[in-house]
């Protein structure tokens, strides 16, 4: 069996782009229904205390309110923690909106206003009023230190560090070069363009269709489920079109429960959507400290690696992220101690953002190995060669691919990195200081278990289906390239369904896992179909593929031939009709090589190649170039792949330069929590991002040779803007962002 792929690995348009562009594309909030009400969330005003009286009274005389619940009148749902903990939940008590008068973070939602308009729901919400008893509250890790733990239970996926390897002490103070520093990046917020929504329809006897910004439609349906009580085919979620999410949508956000509480117990349609300042109430990268200490022999060889983490999380559950175990696994050194804990403060849990862990823990280690090169007067890059690690040293297991050398050569070559002055501060152009710095990047290559269906009509179109979602990454597209080209169809003849919780299992979208884990499944399900055709291709009187078996033939241009010669061919319409069905179908589970997990370790590296402008007078940084070199497997769409790690650079350059969500230490809350004070890169922000796929052949992992990539364009961006910036200047910031005040 034999298939040239024309689709697969050629860039391509995205099939939905056309419905989004042309505003057709229906979103969470767009969504309808006969007689909806509208919801408003009344967001608390302290950060720790509780409740001591609400009055609604005058909200509920406002002409066109339905209720107002609040902790004192909400009904009862589910009693135990469990029940609430969606399936990326990590361990602890999940946040139960309206449960009771205690307050544990600034914004919680204290009550909900439902109203016959959207306007009179706002107006009641400004009217409740809400008295409190307030407590000191801390928000800041660094106040909190001294109480930091080893979490008790770990959170499923994330990886606790390694064991200590050799003697990390002591080869640390024995080095001739060595140095230690404390690293921290500022706090970021979600902040994708669509907000947070729900809209819940009433289909009569408790039955509803729900809408909700998820990026897994089962797991909020699990979710609904477990705590409102109610039977799986009472409850059907659908999530076809996400505006962003990054991390913020893999778990059920609150407005989810308010807006299902509010439907069942009045019995009617109600649409929830948060407001752009209630998007700072959850969903955070979280602030972790970070200290790392290297050392190295007069080569630059590493002799020590120590990188400890203190990272914040809310007072109800352990948040994790791997965060440390990246400089145990990114170099090759024989004296290393990692050390990772939490300190708990009195906000909402953090929430994976893009790369969690990763994009924190590299930009440190980064900034070291930077720091390390200037101790040692050696190249950057050189000293990475130096160092480079041939297999994984926390597991002790070889890769199962990696080219990263490939790419220091090309991004070296692209960036111009020959040009370079090594002295810090010598490079000039006009009023600007010009910077040339680097950083390597690395995120691991995953695969889920994963179901899909592919169904083929008499007509001839196929539809693939899986719960998976498309949070602007290109599933849809991916799905139908890989289906296309399995049945040798053309793109148009194919259709993805993606996105609804009755679709065939999936896990939430996320970690870069996606296109191997339902790209797999899509192939295995239309794969599934083949023999059914060849089957009925067979069985017509005179057919050119009598006796013919699958590894003799190819489906292609929409026809099955056989490989030693094509004329002999019937199409798949015939075939079809031979079948006497006006549709066939399969659906298949792809699930990872666990012998293959076993004995290698799988990651997608890069590296970033960052040159900067730094105005000598007013320290105004320009990042006028970026260069990414990544090795990923097989780049299924170099259209979508190149989209993919521009997003993760841009994100990459507000981590270094604009986001900051800065707290209030004395009111407990994020004061700028809005798009005028919350900086995010802008278009003149943006200049040249220069993206390289460097060629890697990986068949461990999955039968498709994919990587992913949605997160690696961040992880690592930050660094290489940093250490450019100190070329540049001379200055080394360890705290991101860099803004003015830090260069001047």
């Amino acid at each position: 069996m034999s298939n040239t792929e024309a689709f697969v690995g050629r860039p391509q348009s995205r099939v939905d782009g056309p419905l989004k562009v042309s505003g057709t594309a229906t979103y969470v909030a767009e969504f309808g229904a006969e007689d909806l009400l509208h919801a408003v969330v009344v967001s608390g005003a302290i950060a720790k205390g509780r409740i001591t009286s609400i009055d609604t009274a005058a909200a509920l005389k406002v002409p066109g309110v339905i209720e107002i619940f609040t902790h004192e009148n909400r009904p009862r749902t589910a009693w135990f923690d469990y029940k609430y903990r969606d399936e990326v939940a990590p361990p602890g008590s999940p946040l139960r909106p309206l449960y009771d008068a205690s307050i544990s973070y600034s914004g919680q939602p204290v009550a909900l206003v439902v109203a016959e308009t959207l306007q009179v729901a706002q107006y009641a919400a400004s009217l409740v009023e809400v008295s409190y008893e307030a407590e000191p509250a801390v928000v800041d890790v660094a106040e909190v230190l001294g109480e930091a733990y080893v979490p008790k239970q770990k959170r499923s996926g994330i990886s606790p560090p390694p064991k200590p390897r050799g003697d990390a002490d002591g080869a640390f103070l024995a080095a001739p070069i060595r140095l230690e520093h404390e690293y921290r990046v500022a706090v970021e917020h979600h902040n994708p363009m669509e907000m947070h929504a729900t809209t819940v329809v009433w289909e009569g006897d408790g039955k509803l269709t729900v809408h909700d910004k998820i990026q897994g439609a089962q797991n909020s349906h699990g979710y609904i489920t477990s705590v409102f009580g109610l039977s799986a085919d009472d409850v059907r979620v659908h999530s076809p079109y996400i505006g962003g999410a990054f991390g913020s949508g893999l778990r059920p956000q609150y407005q989810l429960f308010l807006a299902v509480m509010a439907s069942l117990q009045l019995e009617r349609s109600v649409k929830l959507v948060l407001t752009r300042d209630q998007m700072f109430t959850f969903s955070y990268r979280p602030d972790a400290i970070q200290r790392v200490a290297l050392a190295a022999d007069k080569t630059g060889r590493l002799q020590a690696v120590r990188h400890e983490a203190v990272m914040g999380t809310s007072r109800h559950e352990d948040y994790q992220e791997v965060v440390v175990n990246w400089s145990g696994l990114l170099y090759s050194c024989d004296n290393v101690r990692l050390d990772y804990k939490l300190a708990q403060i009195d906000t909402h849990t953090p929430a994976d953002m893009r790369a969690p862990g990763a994009t924190l823990g590299v930009y440190a280690l980064e900034s070291a190995m930077d720091e390390l090169a200037y101790a040692a007067g050696i190249d950057p890059i050189e000293l990475r060669l130096i160092n480079f690690a041939d297999k994984d040293e926390n597991e002790n297991k070889p890769f199962s691919s990696k080219e990263l050398r490939a790419c220091y050569a090309q991004g070296a070559d692209r960036i111009g990195w020959s040009r370079r002055n090594p002295v810090p501060r010598s490079m000039h152009e006009g009023r600007e200081l010009v910077g040339l710095g680097m950083a390597t990047g690395c995120w691991e290559a995953q695969m889920q278990k994963t179901s899909a269906r592919a169904v083929l009509t008499a007509n001839g179109h196929l539809e693939v289906s899986s719960a998976t979602a498309d949070i602007g990454t290109g599933t849809y597209t991916i799905m139908t390239q890989i289906a296309a080209d399995a049945l040798g169809l053309p793109l148009e003849s194919v259709t993805a369904v993606i996105g609804d919780s009755s679709l065939p299992t999936a896990p939430v979208e996320g970690g870069s896992w996606a296109a191997a884990s339902t790209g797999t499944a899509v192939r295995a399900a239309c794969h599934a179909l083949r023999q059914t055709l060849l089957d009925a291709a067979a069985g017509i009187d005179g057919s050119p593929l009598a006796g013919a078996t699958l590894d003799q033939v190819t489906f292609q241009n929409g026809r099955i031939a056989f490989i030693a010669d094509p004329v002999m061919s019937v199409s798949i319409g015939e075939a079809m009709q031979a079948t006497g069905k006006e549709r066939i179908e399969a659906e298949e589970t792809a699930s990872p090589d666990m012998k293959a997990m076993a004995t290698y370790s799988s990651y997608t590296h890069s590296a970033i190649f960052a040159e900067v402008r730094v105005d000598e007078e007013l320290g105004i940084v320009r990042v006028t170039r970026i260069v990414n070199a990544v090795a990923a497997g097989k780049i299924l769409n170099p259209k979508t792949a190149r989209s993919q790690i521009l997003g993760g650079v841009v994100m990459g350059i507000g981590m270094a330069l604009h986001e900051e969500s800065i707290p209030d230490k004395n009111l407990g809350r994020f004061m700028n929590h809005n798009f005028a004070e919350y900086h995010v890169p802008a278009h003149a922000d943006v200049e040249d991002i220069d993206v390289i796929f460097v060629e890697e052949e990986d068949d461990m992992l999955n039968p498709l040779g994919i990587k992913g990539l949605g997160e690696i364009g961040i992880v690592g961006t930050a660094a290489a803007i940093a250490n450019a910036i100190h070329h540049a200047t001379g200055r080394r910031v360890r705290h991101l962002p860099i803004t003015l005040d830090k260069l001047l």
